[in-house]
């Protein structure tokens, strides 16, 4: 069993554009061994987006519970010590985007497994990162 916690993307993806995961991912969403979740961190990258106009959805916003619901994917929040602990975490290669970082740092404190697109996120495997995708 394997403890997923899903990138933003990737979550966009299950709703809307499952032709986007690799076939990987979609076997490990659906294996119901594992066990899938989705940030607090991840709601708000999205709902700033989609208010400034970076992000447009094919589906409504306010939905996107619903679609985790459905797909039985568990929802985390973002504890104080997570929010104030991931300035320990080192920039790497110019990644600075604090979305990216605060769910690497909620991975690697978390014990779960980052499912992401993004190979910026293999720049913190030395730090304990597990990611699949």
């Amino acid at each position: 069993m394997k403890k997923l916690l899903l990138d933003t993307h990737v979550l966009l993806w299950a709703i809307g554009k499952t032709d986007e995961l690799s076939p990987q991912v979609i076997e490990l969403i659906n294996n119901k061994e594992n066990e899938v979740f989705v940030s607090a961190i991840t709601f708000w990258e999205i709902s700033l987006k989609y208010c400034i106009g970076k992000l447009e959805l094919n589906f409504a916003i306010q939905d996107i519970l619903k679609y985790c619901e459905q797909m039985d994917f568990s929802l985390i929040p973002l504890t104080p010590l997570e929010a104030i602990g991931f300035s320990i975490l080192p920039y790497k290669e110019n990644h600075k985007d604090p979305f990216d970082r605060m769910l690497v740092y909620q991975c690697i404190k978390g014990n779960y497994t980052l499912v992401s697109k993004d190979k910026k996120m293999n720049f913190y495997i030395n730090e304990g990162l597990k990611c699949i995708w």
